[in-house]
């Protein structure tokens, strides 16, 4: 594949050597070779769904901290995606969490979502496995807001199972 990995304690100070190696020798910068192959990327995924009014969902809690699971749909046009552009709402891995919590109460009043909290307490009350629990969970918060009357023509799912299996998940 061309790639190679770095580990134990000097990792980073190993890994920007070669860099440093391979700029000097062929002229070649790896680094923005990498943002290059990244904003495009991330360029080709915004615009399939600019102007398209679009359902989505995700989830938080569910990876290193356990809980609770909270699973959101939101509802974004033309004119909530202009709200959402001039906020600078992007990744929430790329904005602090300072700049979160100012722009968060008025995304919250403006764009149409419905969120579904299930704690921890609920959650392991049952034996479902934790796709099966995503499922049902994203299921039922893009229901409620679907059948809000919006006039959605997409509905985007961030992807933790195959679509064979969410399907059959929620037919159990």
């Amino acid at each position: 594949s061309g790639k190679v990995v770095f580990q134990g304690l000097s990792a980073d100070i190993d890994a920007n050597m070669w860099k440093d190696l391979e700029r000097s020798w062929n002229n070649r910068d790896i680094n923005a070779e990498e943002t290059k192959k990244e904003d495009k990327k991330n360029e080709e995924k915004d615009t399939r769904f600019i102007g398209v009014p679009t359902i989505g969902s995700d989830e938080v809690g569910t990876g290193d901290y356990f809980g609770p699971i909270v699973v959101t749909a939101s509802y974004v046009d033309k004119e909530h995606m202009s709200l959402l552009n001039s906020l600078g709402v992007r990744d929430s891995k790329k904005i602090t969490d300072d700049k979160i919590m100012k722009i968060a109460p008025q995304i919250i009043r403006e764009v149409p979502h419905v969120t579904y909290i299930l704690d921890n307490k609920t959650y392991n009350q049952n034996n479902h496995n934790m796709n099966k629990v995503k499922a049902i969970l994203h299921n039922r918060v893009l229901f409620e807001l679907s059948n809000k009357g919006i006039p959605y023509h997409k509905i985007i799912v961030d992807q933790f199972t195959t679509p064979r299996s969410y399907f059959s998940y929620l037919k159990q």
